[in-house]
């Protein structure tokens, strides 16, 4: 019951961010202004965000799944949480991209082709809720726009881990630098 209420709810943020887009832009199309940049398509977003939903529902993998595809040839993990939360703690064998410096030249530096499988986690996938891992809003999550981020650059190879873990969980490969009290 939760999932399909977080559904709902980032369905309904979703369209209410939609909704108030459009009428900006009707607001400045009757003022004879331009409707925004023409360098940021909200409505893009949203289509793409739409067609990006099932996809990927598609691409939730388990733990075990995920550790056993880490392991496999011409394969990520791709942590864009800050540089900071990286670098006190992450899953052993991630490379760092933050998310907000995501551009075609930065993916392409660390993604070596838009066929590799490239695996995802963010802050929501762990209970602890401590640094480097506080949870955010679940409408929030980070997987949520790095999924569609990376798919919109042209990398569809992406699976995100689709659990909720601990980092004490060995099979979790956590690396951290933080002592532990």
């Amino acid at each position: 019951m939760g999932a399909r209420r977080n559904t709902i709810l980032g369905l309904a943020t979703i369209a209410a961010f939609v909704a108030t887009g459009l009428l900006a832009n009707a607001g400045a199309q009757e003022r004879g202004g331009a409707p925004g940049s023409a360098e940021i398509d909200y409505p893009g977003f949203a289509a793409m965000t739409d067609d990006v939903m099932a996809y990927r529902d598609t691409r939730l993998v388990s733990l075990d799944d995920f550790n056993a595809m880490k392991d496999e040839p011409d394969t990520i993990i791709l942590d864009t949480r800050s540089a900071m939360a990286f670098e006190m703690g992450h899953i052993d064998g991630a490379i760092h991209l933050n998310f907000s410096d995501f551009t075609d030249e930065k993916l392409a530096d660390v993604i070596p082709s838009k066929d590799t499988r490239i695996l995802i986690y963010c802050n929501n996938n762990f209970e602890d809720d401590v640094e480097p891992i506080v949870l955010k809003r679940a409408p929030l999550a980070l997987n949520i726009p790095t999924f569609i981020n990376l798919y919109g650059y042209g990398y569809e190879n992406v699976y995100e881990l689709g659990e909720l873990v601990t980092t004490t969980d060995e099979d979790v490969n956590w690396v951290s630098t933080l002592q532990t009290p």
